[in-house]
């Protein structure tokens, strides 16, 4: 078995399901409530209480609940939600 530095580059290809800027405000809510909801997004933290629910924006929750639910489906087509969503290639978190 091959053992992987621990100082080995980050994994190349990696992405990121996040909110389109310039979305309308009803997509993004669609897509959040789906997200949260059939979608099967873990969206506590986005709950009040929760470690990403400050800065209370809609654009910031909906692409806390499209990246849940991409990481868990990650295919190219479950980063869409209906055009109010797109693939990044740098960690949004920061």
């Amino acid at each position: 078995v091959p053992v992987i530095p621990s100082n080995s580059p980050s994994v190349s290809g990696q992405s990121w399901c996040v909110a389109k800027p310039g979305a309308s405000q009803t997509s993004l809510q669609l897509a959040l409530d789906y997200a949260c909801g059939l979608g099967g997004a873990d969206c506590s933290q986005i709950q009040q209480g929760g470690n990403c629910y400050s800065p209370i924006s809609l654009q910031n929750h909906a692409s806390f609940a499209f990246n849940s639910y991409y990481q868990k489906n990650p295919s190219p087509q479950s980063c869409d939600f209906g055009g109010a969503a797109s693939l990044v290639s740098t960690n949004p978190s920061k």
